[in-house]
């Protein structure tokens, strides 16, 4: 883990966050500016700065990450496919919105309309 980042800091609980979920990798909190009804921030346990930096080693737990987003949507508050849904948004660099330097998942969701902030249907 980064001494300085704050991802890092929320993952060794000496930044409190609203968890919604926690194993040996990973940690899902509310996010302290949604754009959505539901906004949870879902990250690594160990500090990796952006999917730009993962390699093939990285596919098993990555893979985990991904298969913990539609249960944490779901429990946290999002509507069931067909009709809801969630998002899923990985903001990658500078140019790519990326604000923390460690690599983090947005999911969101709820009932329309969301915040203008949140970006529009693709």
């Amino acid at each position: 883990m980064s001494q300085d980042c704050l991802f890092c800091k929320i993952a060794r609980h000496e930044i409190p966050a609203r968890i919604v979920h926690e194993d040996d990798e990973f940690i899902a909190f509310h996010d302290i500016s949604p754009m959505a009804p539901v906004h949870i921030l879902l990250i690594p346990k160990h500090h990796v700065v952006s999917l730009a930096d993962l390699t093939e080693a990285d596919a098993a737990w990555t893979a985990r990450m991904l298969q913990l987003v539609p249960r944490l949507a779901r429990e946290n508050g999002c509507n069931p496919l067909p009709e809801g849904g969630f998002r899923l948004v990985a903001n990658n660099g500078t140019e790519g919105g990326q604000e923390i330097d460690h690599l983090h998942f947005h999911i969101l969701g709820g009932a329309r309309p969301w915040s203008k902030r949140a970006a529009p249907a693709a």
